[in-house]
């Protein structure tokens, strides 16, 4: 009799998506400063077929969420541990922008260590080459 085979969380996740026949989902990374190219880059791959998931706003505008510098900061960990797990949830990382700030690069170096497929819009920003 043989063991079962014990599937990573990781492959779990892949084989249910297969089962439902879900699309491939892409999530974008980048600094928001660049919020108008990830909306272009959200209607370019939906239009290809695929899920997009990527930062919902940036703490760089006004919008009432915070109110002092502690409550930013606790709002910017949340934010950033929200998006490494949309990181793990997708199928591949598409990074938007032609600049790799300090919070982007985290985000290469966790995609990769996941085994992540990466692409760049502006390929020559990318850390490693």
């Amino acid at each position: 009799m043989s063991s079962p085979h014990l599937l990573t969380p990781e492959g779990k996740l892949a084989d249910a998506k297969d089962l439902l026949g879900l699309p491939r989902i892409v999530v974008l990374c980048g600094s928001t400063r660049f919020m108008t190219e990830m909306n272009e880059a959200d209607v370019r791959e939906t239009m290809a077929g695929k899920i997009v998931v990527k930062p919902g706003f940036d703490l760089k505008s006004s919008h009432g969420l915070r109110s002092g510098p502690v409550e930013t900061e606790a709002l910017k960990a949340r934010l950033g541990a929200l998006h490494r797990a949309k990181i793990r949830l997708a199928d591949e990382v598409l990074i938007v922008g032609d600049y790799i700030g300090d919070s982007t690069r985290a985000e290469v170096a966790y995609a990769r260590s996941l085994g992540k497929p990466l692409r760049f819009t502006h390929p020559e920003v990318d850390p490693d080459v």
